[in-house]
């Protein structure tokens, strides 16, 4: 089963294309959508945070509750179907999302394997350290998730990410 990872502006041709049951939308509470066309309001995991690292008067940051949230829904998946994350470019809270997802699903895996999929699959990902920071307490993994993050570096400028792919499920080592 795949995890894919859209900007905003994609996701309609995204749910087109890749038909997926499940939707996380990562926005600013402003911003945030409805829920598409195709996908049942039930499977429509609504976050609305902005993409932020530390505190901001006016704008949300990511909490722990958010990411407990968004790993509750991911684990009440049932992978039959496709999952779609999305935020406003595609580049920060839903790669993280994403991140964040195959470590909860992927418990056998290294954490620095996981961060260089997501890298390889979408060049310009750069994961929100916050939601990462805290889904790293929350799974028990010891900051081993921040530091697999941190040592990507920075992804590929651009204003704006595409549609991307990750395997949900990958060969045991």
């Amino acid at each position: 089963m795949m995890i894919y990872v859209s900007p905003l502006s994609a996701i309609e041709d995204a749910i087109r294309e890749v038909r997926p049951s499940h939707l996380v939308s990562l926005l600013d509470p402003e911003t945030m959508i409805d829920t598409p066309e195709g996908i049942a309001r039930e499977r429509h995991l609504r976050l609305g945070v902005n993409d932020i690292s530390e505190e901001i008067d006016t704008l949300v940051p990511p909490g722990a509750a958010h990411v407990a949230e968004l790993i509750r829904f991911v684990q009440g998946w049932d992978q039959s179907s496709p999952l779609l994350v999305h935020c406003w470019a595609g580049i920060s809270r839903s790669t993280a999302a994403a991140f964040i997802t195959l470590c909860a699903l992927n418990e056998e895996h290294p954490e620095e394997e996981l961060a260089r999929l997501v890298r390889a699959r979408g060049s310009h990902a750069h994961p929100n350290k916050l939601m990462v920071r805290h889904a790293d307490a929350l799974l028990d993994r010891g900051g081993r998730m921040l530091a697999a993050v941190e040592a990507l570096g920075p992804g590929r400028s651009c204003w704006e990410g595409e549609l991307f792919s990750l395997p949900l499920r990958l060969e045991q080592r």
